[in-house]
């Protein structure tokens, strides 16, 4: 890169920056905001990012074990999709520090040396206006291209990020593909950004699955604005929220720490009139259903005899064959 376009570039940021209004504007020009004012950074600046050593490094992947693990085979998934295309996948820390990466072997050396390598520190407050640390920052999905970063250095990269929230709705990781390609179209950046979008949906669902493994999980919210997902336990109490889901029913740690019926929360608007005579109505309709019908097999489940729950059965209005 000539130290020409270096100059020009810097020139242009701090243009931007002296403009008061700017970051009003344009969310951009906010980062670039951040990484001049609050984080004292130049855009100048030739220096390679911030490597953590090889202890910090395990510590990093050892607090974000769990989810790592979640992750692998969407990583995987992720990288046969953009991998050929010479891209790489980075899966950081909330920190913004890759603690995983997907890479062809031809490509490496160019990813090393740009620092888009495990161990390196991608925040905002490191590196200024970049994919991983805005994405962080700002907790939602985007892709800084090229010379919208803040450090010339870094304007040959072209960063597409989602943010990863844990179980309890917890922003914990972020999912970046990387390309140092020049012709990098805009119709090609979109198709990665829905693939990173929906990557990092399916790296949270699965470790949602792992986090309550005894509980059914059910989909809840609008679907159109991306849904959640509800861990239920076996008395259809919720036990477990994703973001998407606290978000689109105002839950919170404290109201989930309470019991809280499933079909109280998806069904605020309807008139139960529940009482003991329905909860047995229910408890006998699932127990029936579980034996494809068969009153014989149910009573048996339930603990009783068959007489006893045909009389049940009777008196609740409910007919099954034997």
């Amino acid at each position: 890169m000539s130290e020409l376009r270096r100059s020009s570039h810097g020139d242009h940021i701090l243009a931007v920056v002296s403009d008061r209004s700017a970051a009003a504007r344009s969310a951009l020009a906010a980062s670039w905001v951040r990484s001049s004012a609050w984080y004292g950074l130049d855009p100048e600046n030739t220096g390679a990012p911030r490597t953590l050593g090889a202890n910090e490094l395990g510590q990093a992947r050892e607090r974000i074990e769990p989810l790592l693990h979640a992750a692998q085979a969407n990583l995987d998934r992720l990288f046969l999709a953009v991998g050929s295309t010479g891209c790489c996948v980075l899966f950081t820390d909330h920190h913004g520090v890759p603690v995983d990466r997907r890479g062809v072997a031809s490509d490496d050396d160019t990813f090393h040396r740009w620092g888009l390598w495990t161990g390196a520190v991608w925040s905002e407050q490191a590196e200024g206006t970049n994919g991983i640390g805005t994405c962080l920052a700002e907790e939602r999905p985007l892709t800084i291209h090229r010379e919208q970063h803040f450090h010339a250095r870094n304007t040959t990269l072209s960063c597409t990020v989602a943010p990863i929230y844990d179980h309890q709705g917890r922003l914990a990781a972020a999912l970046d593909v990387s390309s140092c390609r020049a012709d990098l179209t805009e119709g090609f950046v979109g198709l990665i950004a829905t693939a990173v979008a929906d990557a990092a949906r399916r790296i949270e669902a699965e470790n949602f699955r792992r986090v309550f493994p005894k509980a059914r999980v059910l989909f809840a919210g609008d679907p159109e604005r991306g849904g959640g997902l509800l861990a239920v336990d076996r008395d259809d109490l919720v036990v477990g929220a994703t973001r998407a889901a606290r978000l689109a029913y105002g839950l919170t740690d404290a109201r989930l720490a309470q019991p809280l019926p499933a079909d109280t929360l998806l069904f605020p608007d309807e008139d139960r009139g529940e009482d003991l005579s329905e909860l047995e109505r229910s408890g006998l309709q699932r127990a029936l259903a579980r034996t494809s019908g068969n009153v014989s097999a149910a009573a048996k489940a339930l603990g009783i005899s068959r007489a006893t729950l045909h009389r049940k059965l009777a008196g609740l209005g409910l007919h099954r064959r034997a």
